[in-house]
């Protein structure tokens, strides 16, 4: 199979510049060409989704070359690698690889997955790679790094709309043990409800901290969830149209429209 020649990349995460997931991506971009841009988060903006930052100035600052850090969002870097800092458009966007997979309902929250809609909106071919893991201190970074260039060169040898981007997650195996490339639904994921957990700091002043209720639910078997947690890699083509058609309709002949 012969797969786009790619002359550049544009890579950024949520997880923040010095993050372990965006140095493997980038090891993983530069097996795919030689000139590999970086503009990423200054701090961690994990859950920010597609936000921008309109009400303050951004800062950018140089970290080596083509690598900058950028004091907002992730769609925030991604616009100002594309429209600032680039002499030339890339011919893909990669996002991540984040620590955690970002799999159905959470997709709408993710960072990584906004960075993708960002490049996406701006017109570059754009994937999402996440990294499922089990235990937060032993993520299995060898199986992105090993599976992230195949899978890649694959997918950019499809034919996939100009309208969606792509959300790729690695399984909790050992690279050898993974399962083969899926496309996938969103499906529903192992997000269920938010909390929110009161606090007192050491001023006595009250806090409030959020965090995501995730729990393992019945899922769609050619969902990402379901493929992931089975040991598969996932790919799943994600657009900003999210219009209930069937809902649509009811609807409408409920009007008589």
């Amino acid at each position: 199979m012969s797969y786009p020649r790619i002359e550049r990349i544009l890579i950024t995460n949520d997880d923040g510049i010095d993050a372990p997931g965006l140095e493997v991506l980038e090891a993983v971009a530069r097996e795919l060409t030689d000139e590999v841009w970086v503009v990423a988060p200054e701090q961690d903006q994990s859950g920010i989704s597609h936000a921008l930052s309109i009400h303050h100035p951004l800062r950018v600052k140089a970290r080596g070359e083509r690598r900058f850090s950028v004091s907002g969002t992730p769609a925030d870097c991604v616009a100002i690698g594309l429209r600032q800092l680039m002499d030339n458009p890339p011919q893909l966007l990669l996002s991540g690889i984040n620590k955690g997979a970002n799999l159905g309902v959470e997709t709408m929250f993710s960072g990584t997955v906004g960075a993708a809609m960002a490049g996406l909106l701006l017109g570059v071919p754009s994937i999402a790679l996440s990294q499922f893991f089990t235990r937060r201190d032993a993520v299995k970074w060898d199986t992105a790094r090993a599976l992230a260039p195949d899978v890649i060169r694959r997918l950019i040898g499809m034919e996939w709309a100009g309208d969606v981007c792509l959300n790729v997650n690695f399984p909790d195996v050992a690279p050898q043990e993974a399962g083969p490339l899926q496309i996938t639904r969103q499906g529903i994921g192992r997000m269920d409800g938010l909390n929110i957990t009161q606090r007192t700091d050491m001023r006595e002043q009250g806090y409030y901290w959020l965090n995501i209720d995730r729990h393992e639910r019945p899922d769609f078997e050619d969902s990402e969830t379901f493929v992931v947690t089975h040991g598969g890699v996932t790919a799943t083509p994600l657009r900003f149209e999210r219009t209930d058609l069937d809902v649509m309709a009811r609807l409408k002949a409920s009007l008589n429209i």
